[in-house]
């Protein structure tokens, strides 16, 4: 498997072919799908910002998205090989190491110029980044007393109609919003929101003053963060409306009531069709503003964080109370390349269809579950689509919503779905064991469809606790009696521990210790789950932190993390004799992946002693996630990394001489 880069050698309208692709260190180890898999969504790894630009000259907008995240980080270039009204575009060609976050594309009199936070990047399309020209402005400090702020996008704009090209800035501030673990009893946040104000910074003569924030509706501004201005006459009524983007996931349109010499912004309305309020799939959106069909109406291209780009298009009619009416969100597509599910793809492998070949079933960020079938072999795996589970009938996702994130309401679209599979009631079908972002364990029963796809309503995982359930102790709510609650984002391994024909479950507990939970059978002959047991040990382990909590060995134990709140959790694991010595190790994420060597056992005890990562390279900003998979049916067991790129990895094994 290796992901080349692309050159392509045609002159196009412009007598532009694109460039040389500009190569990761992780390329060569990228998953690819099948040669009879044809397309994909466009998308980046995690957070994509979308820059649309003809770059062949051809007459038909492509796409530059610049993706600030690892393993993916770069800038790469989709040429758009449909039409303006039936866009569909190449694979991706990386044509910058780097990648920027607050990066932005304005469109000024037909010339399309890019801008971050005080800098413009004259020649970016020849060479994206090479030169840099400073945005001075006089007057207070933009985000002046700000402790904490994330999304600082700068767009040009005529704004007061004299000919100059000002600059509107939107910038957020989580200063009264906090970050973490701030409910009340009821599951309320005590916190603030989180604030997105736009400014002017207005051009006089040549110099930028800072003009402060502008009103709409005799207010500032204010959105749940991450504004992202969008400004163009979006009505058609020959003045500069504002659309806003927010830190979640809807747009907000401010009409403009003056003109396009004294402008007078009316109250935030939210965007909506006849379908209702405008939402794009997940959160941290990235609008634009591109007349992306070329039909004289500027429309919407946002990016999404999971990295795909949707066109939101304005049909140039208005609504009955002016508002411009947009179509839904279209999710844009490419050529199939590269294996990818969402963000944070939590992977495992299994033979889910019976058909002899270990697939991948696959969580993300998105809070949904798939399964991508391998339709090659274990000698040869080839890869199909994610095709997404459902729930009576119905795609199955959870989401966090108002107060399931101990992180707050900002996170009200992430799930983070991590899974394993086992025939968890003894049926002869696999069932799918998950965690989420909430900490509840709970199991998803398999109904055997022809499909493979249909499972039934979660049920709760039950424990045979003595006396009340457990659960982190930062967590506002309480679990019901018998269920099973842990730190969020954690694997729950389903797999025969102590092999003795039933399915027990590994993972970490309500305090961050690997724990052994047995299965065992009643007297009525039903199974059940016994309370978690820390029977497993560490040895030189304190220096695995991965960022997220320490390696606790307190008394022995082993604690996979002793962070608390939002710093607890994010334990993806997997266990496998990874060097052949008969004994089943542990294997946790980190920047790539953590081998626990196990030593040895005494009694029901298990003592792992830290090796270090398998790899010396980079697939994480914030997690990994390891599933084992024998690639090459050689009996020797390798590593699949879910990476946050939602892109798939192999780690080869090679204990002799770790890769």
């Amino acid at each position: 498997m290796t992901l080349c880069s692309v050159v392509w050698l045609s002159s196009c309208g412009n007598g532009r072919g694109l460039p040389a692709g500009v190569p990761h260190d992780t390329d060569s180890l990228a998953l690819h799908y099948s040669h009879d898999i044809h397309e994909d969504w466009l998308g980046v790894g995690l957070w994509g910002i979308p820059l649309p630009y003809d770059w062949d000259g051809d007459g038909v907008k492509d796409i530059l998205v610049s993706c600030p995240d690892t393993p993916y980080k770069g800038l790469y270039l989709y040429i758009n090989e449909g039409t303006p009204s039936r866009p569909f575009f190449s694979k991706a060609v990386r044509i910058s190491a780097t990648g920027k976050n607050n990066i932005r594309l304005s469109e000024i009199d037909g010339v399309s110029r890019v801008l971050s936070a005080g800098k413009e990047y004259p020649d970016f399309f020849n060479a994206p980044y090479a030169n840099e020209k400073a945005l001075e402005y006089e007057g207070e400090k933009l985000g002046a007393g700000y402790k904490k702020s994330r999304s600082n996008m700068w767009n040009y704009a005529d704004w007061d109609g004299d000919g100059d090209a000002d600059i509107i800035v939107g910038i957020d501030t989580w200063d009264d919003y906090g970050w973490d673990n701030a409910y009340n009893a009821d599951g309320v946040w005590k916190n603030g929101p989180l604030h997105g104000y736009v400014y002017l910074l207005e051009n006089r003569d040549g110099t930028y003053f800072n003009a402060g924030r502008i009103q709409a509706g005799g207010e500032d501004i204010d959105v749940y963060g991450a504004p992202v201005p969008c400004v163009a006459d979006f009505d058609s009524d020959g003045d500069l409306d504002i659309i806003c983007g927010e830190f979640i996931d809807g747009l907000t349109w401010f009409e403009n009531t003056g003109d396009m010499k004294k402008t007078v912004l009316a109250g935030g309305k939210p965007m909506a069709n006849a379908d209702g309020e405008i939402h794009l799939h997940l959160q941290m959106i990235v609008p634009v503003v591109s007349d992306f069909d070329s039909d004289g109406f500027p429309d919407l291209v946002v990016g999404d964080e999971d990295g795909r780009v949707a066109w939101i298009r304005n049909t140039g009619k208005t609504g009955a109370d002016g508002m411009p009416l947009f179509e839904n969100p279209q999710y844009l597509r490419q050529k199939a390349d590269i294996v990818k599910f969402g963000a944070l793809s939590t992977p495992h492998a299994t033979d889910w269809d019976g058909d002899g070949v270990t697939d991948l079933i696959s969580g993300n960020s998105a809070g949904e579950i798939a399964f991508i079938r391998n339709c090659g072999s274990d000698e040869f795996p080839a890869w199909e689509a994610p095709r997404l589970f459902k729930v009576d009938g119905t795609v199955f996702r959870t989401m966090a919503g108002s107060n399931g994130s101990i992180q707050g309401p900002a996170e009200a679209k992430w799930g983070y779905t991590v899974l394993t599979t086992a025939d968890w009631d003894s049926d002869g079908l696999q069932d799918i064991i998950i965690n989420s972002i909430s900490g509840r364990i709970e199991w998803l029963r398999n109904t055997g469809a022809d499909d493979f796809l249909s499972l039934e309503v979660p049920c709760p995982v039950d424990v045979e606790w003595n006396g009340t359930s457990p659960a982190p102790e930062w967590n506002w709510w309480k679990p019901a009696p018998g269920e099973l609650v842990t730190q969020w984002r954690t694997t729950p391994v389903a797999m025969d521990w102590n092999n003795d024909g039933l399915v027990d479950l590994v993972m970490v507990d309500h305090e961050g210790y690997l724990a052994f939970y047995e299965r065992a059978v009643s007297d009525d002959g039903s199974l059940k789950l016994l309370p978690g047991k820390r029977i497993f040990k560490g040895i030189d382990c304190s220096v695995y932190d991965n960022k997220k909590g320490v390696v606790d060995p307190s008394e022995g134990l082993l604690r996979l993390n002793a962070g608390d709140a939002g710093k607890s959790g994010r334990r993806k694991i997997c266990f496998t004799d990874w060097d052949g010595d008969g004994r089943i190790d542990l294997l946790v994420d980190s920047r790539s992946v953590a081998w626990f060597r196990n030593v040895g056992s005494e009694g029901d005890n298990v003592s792992f002693e830290y090796q270090g990562d398998i790899s010396d390279m980079r697939f994480a900003g914030h997690s990994t996630c390891p599933t084992v998979f024998d690639w090459g049916a050689d009996g020797v067991p390798d590593v699949i990394i879910g990476a946050e790129d939602g892109h798939f990895y192999l780690l080869k094994n090679n204990t002799n001489g770790l890769e």
